[in-house]
Order: C-alpha cells, then sequence, then structure tokens
C-alpha cells in the first residue's frame, strides 16, 4: 500500500474553533485545508438525516430531549452554536443534504458516522444512502458506525459503497473481524493502535487506517511517522503543520 501523505480529517468539523457538526466548523475546516470531514448523522421525526453527534440536544443545542422525537421543523429552529461561544449564535443544525450540497466543489473525504448504535433509526442507512447515491458522492464517503450490523446493512443496499469498522474497545484481530464485515478502513480508537506491529498488520491485510481522536502532537506525529492514511482530529491547523513539516524532512 502506496501513502502519498497522511489524511487530515476534521473531527466533526474544526471543532477545537467553532461549534461540532455545524456548517461554521465545516466551513473552518474547509478554510485551515483539511482534507476531509468527519460527522454524525442521526435520523428527525419525520426521517430526515440530520447533522448531529448526542442523541439527546442539551449538550449543544438550546434544546431538551432526544433528537429522534422532533421534526426537522422543530430542529432547526433550535440554537446550535451559543454554547460553544456567543460569536456563533444562531448556528443551526445542519441536514445532511445540505452538507453534500455545500462542498460538493471542494474535493472532500466525508466520514459519515451513523449513530444508531445506542438509538435504533430504522430506515437511516436507506436515507443516507439515498442522499449520497443524490450528490453522486459513492467515490467521497466511507460509511462508519459503532453499530456494525448497520455497516452490513450498508453493503447490502450499495456494495460499491466504502464503510469503515470504528471501536473503542479491543478486538481480537481486528483486521479479519473488519474483513469479515467487508470495510474498506478501520477506525479505531487511538489507544489501540500504538505499535508498529499492530500498524504493520492492519497494512499487510490492506486495511486503511483512520485513528480517533488525536489530539496530542506526539501522537500526530507517531502516526505521520507510520504512513498511515488519515488521522481524525479536533485540531486540523495544527495537524496540517505537523504533516507539512514531516514532508520537508
Amino acid at each position: 500500500m502506496f501513502i502519498i501523505r497522511t489524511l487530515n480529517v476534521a473531527h466533526r468539523g474544526a471543532s477545537s474553533l467553532a461549534p461540532e457538526n455545524t456548517i461554521a466548523s465545516f466551513d473552518r475546516a474547509v478554510e485551515i485545508g483539511a482534507d476531509g470531514i468527519e460527522f454524525d448523522v442521526q435520523l428527525s421525526k419525520d426521517s430526515v438525516p440530520v447533522v448531529i453527534h448526542d442523541e439527546t440536544l442539551e449538550r449543544t443545542t438550546s434544546g431538551r430531549g432526544p433528537v429522534k422525537d422532533c421534526t426537522l421543523f422543530e430542529l432547526k429552529k433550535l440554537d446550535a452554536g451559543s454554547w460553544f461561544d456567543s460569536r456563533f449564535e444562531g448556528e443551526k443544525i445542519p441536514v445532511l443534504d445540505e452538507v453534500l450540497d455545500r462542498y460538493k466543489a471542494d474535493n472532500l473525504l466525508f466520514n459519515i458516522e451513523l449513530k444508531n448504535s445506542e438509538t435504533a433509526y430504522p430506515g437511516l442507512e436507506e436515507a443516507v444512502l439515498k442522499l449520497i447515491e443524490k450528490h453522486k458522492f459513492e467515490g467521497r464517503v466511507i460509511i462508519s458506525s459503532f453499530n456494525h450490523d448497520s455497516l452490513v446493512t450498508c453493503r447490502k443496499h450499495n456494495p460499491a459503497i466504502r464503510t469503515g469498522l470504528i471501536y473503542d474497545q479491543e478486538i481480537k484481530e481486528p483486521w479479519h473481524y473488519a474483513r469479515s464485515l467487508g470495510c474498506y478502513s478501520v477506525h479505531p480508537l487511538f489507544f489501540f493502535l500504538q505499535s508498529e506491529e499492530t500498524i504493520s498488520e492492519f497494512k499487510s491485510h490492506n486495511l486503511p487506517l483512520f485513528p480517533w481522536i488525536v489530539n496530542d502532537p506526539y501522537q500526530m506525529e507517531f502516526f505521520v511517522s507510520q504512513d498511515i492514511e488519515a488521522i481524525i482530529t479536533d485540531y486540523p491547523r495544527e495537524l496540517k503543520k505537523i504533516i507539512a513539516g514531516s514532508r520537508e524532512k
């Protein structure tokens, strides 16, 4: 596997600089020059794919209660920016359709995480795939989920779609498990990717690695030195400098 350089993937956008999973955060990631954006998708009460991480609204919006109990109209009335900084007052919860449309000319990689491991969202896979196909983004998207059955469902609906195995607990021989699910890539919590031997095992199975959330500069430098495919970080500006510096050595 030949890697030109490690990709810089902004976790929920440039979430250290703007409210996560908002257009402001995504725009900031684009301005910085990130190669991709990772974000989370759930369904509104009226089955519209919306971009938000938590299953409930309290932490990142002015609303209360589960996302699934609110219609898109109700969700769009909420403030999703003031919690981060008053400068972002009035920022809204995006819908997936508008995100894909807004950045179609930016050549970004989109890592879409389906948030259906704790809350069941029947039809989430089909709704997300429909929008990916509508915008002809099949080659620019990786779908990940802690609900690994959901990854299989996505592949059944569209065998061309790339899926990523995400996990935060130890899995024995995760390269074999990922292959059994038909995954394109593996997205481990960075803690489980600390040895060169483990990284080499993934490479020998031709599995791209997308560790998360890599915010420590020393960890960034380590992964860049290992020529892994991508790093998911809250700090894409800092990671960009480290990647650029590695190419100058």
